[in-house]
């Protein structure tokens, strides 16, 4: 298949997104080094921030890989981009998460699949993606930069629900651990546009193009142990 989602990966730069704490300049480059260098595709490469912080800011689920003796994991993890870091959170209870507040390297990657790209050979046919790579260790936060991580978490993934919603008990707040991984060694890749068919192909009779995928919510449903007559969020 034509176009690998390794070594990094992203869309079109957008606009940075107004998340909260302190950042880089926009136009200021991603935190290359020879481990995230693009070296399959490089043209597919972007290298300013303002692509990474889309990615991310776009993003709702990543996957956080460490090595735990000689054994691989690859953790899907709930994330959000705060300035120039990424809070993930997870249980206290977990060995891996607290292999993760002990310092061990990690990988997180954020994937956003565009489109399906149906060329007229199996070998060009591909897909257009948005992805991120960030290397690194995770530090562990505590107090009230810890309860910040959480509304920081919790707005991007449920805007509007920190205001609502009761806050973390002392005791929620113990069985939690929240970390920051921060953008300082990363890579992106961005994929996109029609396929790219060798002039000898153009001839055959079989249709060709990108067939988008979009992510969407669907209708809320309402909890059936619901008290109150309340309209859902608008999202």
């Amino acid at each position: 298949m034509g176009t690998p989602l390794t070594g990094g990966s992203g869309p079109p730069p957008a606009a940075e997104s107004r998340s909260a704490g302190a950042r880089s300049p926009a136009d200021a480059e991603v935190g290359r080094t020879a481990r995230t260098r693009v070296r399959r595709l490089p043209d597919l490469a972007a290298h300013d921030r303002a692509s990474l912080y889309a990615v991310l800011d776009a993003g709702r689920v990543g996957h956080l890989a460490i090595v735990e003796g000689d054994q691989p994991y690859a953790l899907p993890v709930g994330y959000a981009r705060d300035g120039d870091r990424v809070l993930v959170h997870g249980a206290t209870g977990s060995r891996l998460f607290r292999h993760l507040a002990a310092g061990a390297p990690a990988c997180l990657t954020v994937t956003l699949l565009d489109g399906l790209v149906l060329a007229r050979s199996a070998f060009e046919s591909s897909m257009n993606y948005r992805c991120a790579m960030v290397l690194g260790t995770l530090a562990s936060l505590a107090g009230d930069e810890k309860l910040a991580a959480l509304e920081r978490l919790s707005e991007h993934l449920l805007p509007g629900r920190w205001a609502v919603i009761r806050p973390p008990s002392a005791k929620e707040l113990a069985a939690t651990l929240v970390l920051a991984l921060p953008l300082t060694e990363c890579s992106v890749k961005i994929s996109a546009g029609p396929p790219d068919d060798p002039p000898e192909d153009l001839s055959r009779e079989v249709w060709a193009g990108v067939v988008p995928v979009v992510e969407s919510l669907g209708r809320p449903e309402p909890d059936p142990a619901l008290r109150f007559d309340l309209p859902p969020p608008e999202w």
